[in-house]
């Protein structure tokens, strides 16, 4: 009998019949695997939870660059004996009956998807680069279901070496564990996507349409980096910067109009600059009273854009004497996020499927 692996040729990912001898190890192969992965979640909001789920986020090399020998006793000691328990305090007030938002919505946008475009040869999934599911074990579930080929898609919009390149690290870690690798591809930042560009863009003209005020401007709030990245070669600063840009020409406002800022700042080091809780705080001053404020960084809403965003943020602003304040909602499952998805997923398989 003459052996025969799955034809790789077949331009749809599928897969034929496998004629070997007998007592070979069951072959299956010729699937395709698409898998959204963003950035993870705890799972739980108590302080075992918390605990774990900042150690190892917060151990990313990607994330915190100093040496290992000096940031571990500082991060195993002081910062996740207190720390586990205010972030769990915060995320208790946008916890959601299934889970983190971050979670309900990736799964959300993953199990759409493949009611898009998926089938028997190709399957779509998600992960979380910290927390669960992680990357290792999705990878692993689908090579068991017969993926050669997996296309790795990290759902943050502009690319950062903290949260891109950190996703892509660990799908390849994932890979240097098994034997038979999959074929592998990675998609690029999408920031100024035309499809991206034109689902952010309408969704806040929607968002604005329905408003009962007419706001003096827009902040475009994205999730900061230490400055000391940005000199280091980080493009971040400069996708948000176009990604701002694109969208208030996408709906003509003028210069001005709408404000680059930065959150989320961790630590005593310098970050890139301005700061949205600082911004707030003066624009009541400088005399814009009602303000529109959306997350770019983000296509799902989260920590960062449920409570730092909309609840902290509305307070900063309002208690510096702001009149009006509103946060437009993240793409999260709605079709523009799964139109978009399905754009930069199709456009990443050409060549591994017929996209006809």
């Amino acid at each position: 009998m003459t052996d025969t692996m799955p034809d790789a040729s077949d331009n749809m990912g599928g897969s034929v019949p496998v004629h070997a001898p007998n007592g070979h190890p069951a072959v299956s192969g010729g699937k395709t695997g698409v898998l959204l992965v963003n950035l993870g979640t705890p799972d739980g909001t108590d302080y075992a939870s918390m605990r774990r789920y900042l150690s190892e986020f917060l151990s990313d090399r990607r994330v915190i660059e100093l040496n290992p020998l000096l940031w571990q006793p500082i991060l195993q000691g002081p910062i996740l004996t207190f720390r586990p328990s205010k972030s769990g305090a915060a995320y208790k007030k946008i916890w959601m009956e299934d889970g983190s938002p971050l979670l309900v919505y990736t799964r959300a946008q993953a199990k759409k998807l493949a009611e898009r475009i998926g089938s028997e040869q190709l399957l779509v999934d998600f992960a979380m680069n910290y927390g669960n599911p992680s990357i290792a074990s999705k990878v692993d579930r689908l090579v068991r279901e017969g993926c050669t080929r997996i296309m790795v898609l990290a759902l943050y919009p502009q690319y950062s070496a903290t949260t891109t390149a950190s996703v892509y690290d660990r799908t390849f870690d994932a890979l240097k564990k098994l034997r038979w690798q999959p074929a592998l591809r990675t998609a690029d930042a999408f920031h100024d996507h035309p499809a991206y560009i034109k689902a952010l863009a309408s969704s806040i003209k929607d968002h604005l349409d329905g408003l009962d005020f007419t706001p003096d401007r827009v902040l475009m709030s994205y999730h900061g980096i230490p400055k000391s990245y940005f000199d280091k070669g980080d493009p971040y600063h400069c996708h948000c910067q176009k990604t701002t840009r694109l969208v208030a020409e996408a709906l003509g406002w003028e210069d001005g109009f709408a404000m680059t800022t930065f959150q989320s700042r961790f630590g005593p080091q310098a970050w890139l600059q301005p700061y949205t809780d600082k911004t707030l705080e003066a624009l009541p001053e400088e005399g814009v009273k009602k303000l529109v404020v959306v997350s770019p960084a983000f296509i799902s809403d989260c920590l960062e854009t449920l409570e730092e965003i909309a609840m902290e943020g509305r307070d900063q602003f309002m208690e510096a004497g702001g009149t009006h304040y509103s946060v437009v909602p993240c793409l999260n499952d709605s079709e523009r996020a799964i139109d978009l998805l399905e754009t930069l997923v199709k456009q990443q398989l050409a060549g591994w499927i017929d996209q006809a």
